[in-house]
């Protein structure tokens, strides 16, 4: 399948301004022509240029992402991957007498959706690729470790300890699983949500998990320390298609439904020698911590031009958007003549803004399933520590100190995508009068897709028009 991915956004920036210059305390008598108030609008200039951006850190997320997308003319390739950590049912947990594994299952349950985003669960073609994943065992104990950038690869082991040929995911489809009940026959449930079910290697559970001693069993930081945890990651190789990221919720309680190891195994019966009973138990996959990496490929792509070093900087016509791996170096190099045209040469003159837009329109053709459109972008500047921090519009205040310039809330600030006109408008009123009045200095000013939730739109293509 063909996917359009002809984006356009333009960037405007509306300034709804008057001019004065100090209060005569004249009042009630005709104001000097220096000191009459006047009122305009105009369109400022912006300029933007692509640029890589820096590794996030994959703590504290509510989704975490899983796959590939191929080759894309554009973008190159991106692939995600998961490092796991995986704790024990309960401290001293025994399996019995003489367990043997029969199957082992990793389960990975798509994010629950909570809102009316049809791609809260995935993002790309659940249609014609196909998908394998790789399960590897960790090298260090993911519960020691300390650094979770997006662009930590974790060091694992090198036997693959999974089996899950290539094959459509469907996120929306509850599977059925037989539970294996000690005593009675077996029984079939169908589980909560969607879930990625990935076969394990049974030699390895039974050497990793089953024959541990009683020590190592008898409470979670010594079995994380002997397991250490998962990583997984997409199988490339087997994988065929343009591809796709899965969403996964690592937050959810319910046993039924929980990310976890499932493991179905046979024990001796009472004191028997010769009659077992099945069973079952779930080690969780615990929701923290988890480690996130991804990857970019850009090679040969246009998107790899404008952030080449040899390349000099420079605004672009054309820019490009990617959570996670792209954002938008924007800048208003006309504010220094702007002021001085609106002054007309009266240095006591003062410009003040009463509402200024940054307007981000969406060409035709960008909203096409399966690729669609990021629900939100962010807007953020750099301190003079390099540091990222709100625009003075969306900060509400420091403390108990309300900033009285706020815009109201994250809905009024905005960047939410209006699907109606495919456009992000943010209210930038106060920032740019900082900049005006030179209270804030600009060390670089960014818009990007939000990484919350994380990974949402994997690509876009911006475009800045002369206006």
């Amino acid at each position: 399948m063909k996917f359009i991915k002809q984006d356009l956004l333009t960037l405007l920036i509306g300034l709804f301004l008057f001019s004065a210059c100090k209060s005569t305390n004249s009042i009630g008598l005709e104001p000097d022509a220096d000191d009459a108030i006047q009122g305009d609008m105009t369109v400022l200039a912006v300029n933007a240029s692509t640029v890589t951006d820096d590794p996030a850190s994959s703590l504290g997320l509510n989704k975490y992402p899983l796959g590939f997308i191929r080759e894309d003319k554009t973008f190159g390739s991106t692939e995600a991957s998961l490092a796991l950590s995986v704790s024990l049912p309960s401290s001293g947990y025994s399996f019995g007498s003489d367990p043997i594994v029969d199957s082992a299952v990793l389960v990975l349950p798509y994010y629950v959706q909570t809102d009316s985003s049809k791609n809260s669960r995935f993002y790309g073609d659940t249609v014609t690729s196909k998908y394998s994943f790789n399960v590897q065992q960790l090298e260090e104990d993911l519960t020691l470790q300390k650094g979770f950038l997006s662009n930590k690869e974790w060091a694992v082991k090198s036997p693959v300890i999974s089996d899950f040929p290539a094959s459509s995911l469907r996120p929306n489809t509850r599977p059925t699983i037989i539970d294996r009940v000690p005593g009675k026959a077996d029984t079939s449930r169908q589980v909560p949500t969607g879930q990625i079910r990935i076969r394990l290697n049974n030699v390895f559970i039974q050497q990793n998990i089953l024959n541990l001693d009683s020590a190592t069993r008898s409470k979670n930081s010594k079995f994380t320390g002997s397991f250490k945890g998962l990583r997984v990651s997409i199988n490339k190789n087997a994988s065929t298609g343009t591809g796709g990221i899965a969403f996964l919720d690592f937050a959810l309680t319910d046993e039924l439904a929980r990310a976890n190891i499932s493991i179905y195994y046979r024990k001796l019966q009472d004191n028997s020698v010769v009659q077992r009973d099945t069973a079952t138990v779930f080690f969780p996959v615990a929701s923290a911590p988890i480690g996130v990496t991804t990857k970019h490929d850009y090679t040969g792509t246009p998107v790899k031009d404008q952030f080449d070093v040899l390349n000099p900087v420079k605004p672009y016509n054309v820019t490009f958007l990617q959570a996670g791996g792209l954002r938008n170096k924007i800048s208003f190099p006309d504010i220094k003549k702007f002021t001085d045209s609106v002054k007309g040469g009266n240095s006591k003159a003062k410009v003040v803004i009463t509402r200024a837009e940054l307007v981000v329109n969406l060409s035709n053709g960008t909203d096409v399933a399966p690729f669609v459109p990021a629900e939100r972008l962010s807007l953020y500047r750099l301190d003079v520590a390099g540091q990222r921090i709100n625009l003075t519009d969306n900060l509400e205040g420091i403390g108990n100190v309300v900033n009285p310039r706020y815009a109201g809330s994250p809905q009024a600030f905005g960047g939410y995508y209006d699907k109606k006109n495919k456009r992000y408008v943010f209210v930038v009123t106060a920032y740019l009068q900082e900049l005006i009045d030179g209270t804030t200095q600009d060390y670089g000013t960014f818009l990007a897709p939000t990484l919350i939730p994380y990974f949402r739109s994997l690509r876009h293509w911006v475009r800045l028009k002369e206006v």
